[in-house]
């Protein structure tokens, strides 16, 4: 039996760091709304570069199987050398691969990341794929996320499959083609979810731009969810069980790079779901997590082990979630 099935694309992170002298960034005067700028027409000196396995569903997998648990990954990878990459670093990782596709003679999904300042620019390559959900294993969780065009066959099995399998919780993480394309569909797996990660703006998207944070989660509850985290970057996260609302500030991490650092979250989250913790403990779990991501450039190379999240907790014990 697993502790998760995480369903979802994968793509191969190709990272690119920016010399800091070699582009600008122009912003308004909130520095609410940024432009990276660089000289058009012009070669480009970069510092480093670097590949990586990305994708909400992977980062999952990867995550939580580092801290412990049993994990699978449902997904679809073309039959070229990325489709290879992500299979050999999954099964690097224990993952189980026995749910994964390969579609002959298709792309496997790929992403150019642009690091400029610790924070990441991503130019996102997606491929048209008729999804099928494969006959699933006995899981206590499954992980729903960013998926591209025709996923909705794949969601109407998958929610046929929760209908008869009430035991299994379902935590989601929407991608943007779900809530900017095709949220009329999306939204249909909702009610099922026990659990949902977002992000601030994704949030508001969703119930309305100009909610308070404590409207939007009240709103997000209102949809039939049971448990709802939001992370704000640097400005932390918010959990709420559906009584009560905590607020997590992030640790005081210098980061390298942020490109995984939501997935990490969820991951630490999850997994000390799965280890019996509260949602306040599972906040610094996935707090942990995140801020040992965000010292590698890569979804996956800072992930931590039990006994890693343990020692930052530990190294923060001051920073603690409040209630609100």
């Amino acid at each position: 039996m697993f502790n998760l099935i995480t369903i979802g694309d994968s793509v191969v992170d190709n990272f690119i760091v920016i010399d800091e002298k070699e582009a600008q960034l122009q912003c308004d005067l909130k520095r609410q709304h940024c432009l990276l700028c660089l000289n058009y027409a012009d070669k480009i000196p970069i510092g480093s570069t670097g590949q990586s396995v990305g994708g909400n569903a992977a980062n999952l997998a990867v995550g939580c199987r580092k801290l412990g648990l049993n994990t699978s990954i449902v997904t679809d990878l073309g039959d070229d050398i990325n489709g290879m990459i992500i299979k050999e670093q999954l099964e690097k990782h224990k993952v189980n691969t026995d749910l994964v596709k390969t579609v002959p003679n298709a792309e496997t999904r790929f992403a150019v990341v642009l690091n400029y300042h610790s924070e990441r620019t991503v130019l996102s390559h997606h491929v048209k794929r008729n999804y099928s959900l494969p006959k699933l294993p006995a899981t206590e969780w499954i992980y729903y996320s960013s998926m591209g065009e025709n996923f909705e066959k794949l969601q109407k099995n998958l929610i046929v499959y929760l209908k008869k399998n009430k035991d299994i919780k379902l935590a989601i993480n929407p991608g943007s083609y779900q809530l900017k394309k095709k949220y009329d569909h999306f939204k249909q797996i909702i009610p099922f979810a026990n659990l949902i990660f977002i992000n601030k703006e994704e949030a508001k998207a969703m119930v309305g731009k100009k909610s308070t944070i404590k409207t939007t989660i009240k709103a997000l509850h209102n949809l039939g969810i049971e448990q709802v985290v939001i992370t704000d970057g640097n400005n932390g996260s918010h959990a709420s069980n559906g009584k009560e609302i905590y607020f997590m500030p992030i640790y005081p991490i210098q980061p390298v790079g942020k490109t995984g650092a939501g997935d990490a979250f969820a991951s630490g989250f999850l997994s000390a779901l799965h280890y019996n913790k509260d949602i306040s403990e599972a906040m610094q779990w996935g707090t942990a997590n995140a801020g040992g991501v965000i010292q590698e450039v890569g979804a996956e190379n800072g992930l931590l082990s039990k006994t890693q999240v343990s020692k930052l907790i530990k190294k923060y014990s001051k920073i603690k979630p409040k209630k609100i």
